[in-house]
């Protein structure tokens, strides 16, 4: 078997894939990281303890990933980190007004044929593709 770009996508899409459906039939829960996040900054009763722990997760992987496979990471250096925080702020004030964000949506909405995930998903998608039309295209950036 040849590991190419495609074929790492493939296995890592199947891993998201098992880790949403496995955590939605162990706890009942999606895996929806805006909600957890504003349950963090929001908290409810017994439920910060597993958003937390979830979200540190990924944050533990992302740095696992930085010290061992560092070329799998995009090369960021030449970005402007305020460019990063605005891009941040925008994508947290979309998540808030769309009612979740990708993987809430795109991951554990449409695997639970949610109508209101289907059309969230195809919002999200075709407003990235018209940003990238208009950076590239328009902008020229």
């Amino acid at each position: 078997m040849v590991i190419n770009d495609t074929t790492m996508a493939l296995a890592g899409g199947a891993l998201i894939g098992l880790a949403a459906a496995s955590w939605l039939v162990l706890t009942g829960k999606t895996a929806g990281v805006s909600g957890m996040l504003y349950g963090i900054v929001k908290p409810e009763k017994s439920e910060s303890g597993w958003q937390a722990s979830f979200l540190l997760g990924l944050l533990i992987g992302g740095i696992g990933l930085s010290l061992f496979w560092p070329e799998r990471l995009p090369d960021l250096a030449g970005g402007k980190l305020w460019v990063f925080g605005v891009a941040g702020l925008l994508v947290g004030f979309g998540t808030r007004l769309g009612g979740g964000c990708t993987s809430g949506h795109g991951v554990c909405g449409i695997g639970r044929f949610s109508m209101r995930s289907i059309v969230g998903t195809c919002v999200f998608m075709a407003t990235g593709v018209a940003a990238v039309y208009v950076f590239k295209h328009v902008v020229g950036v």
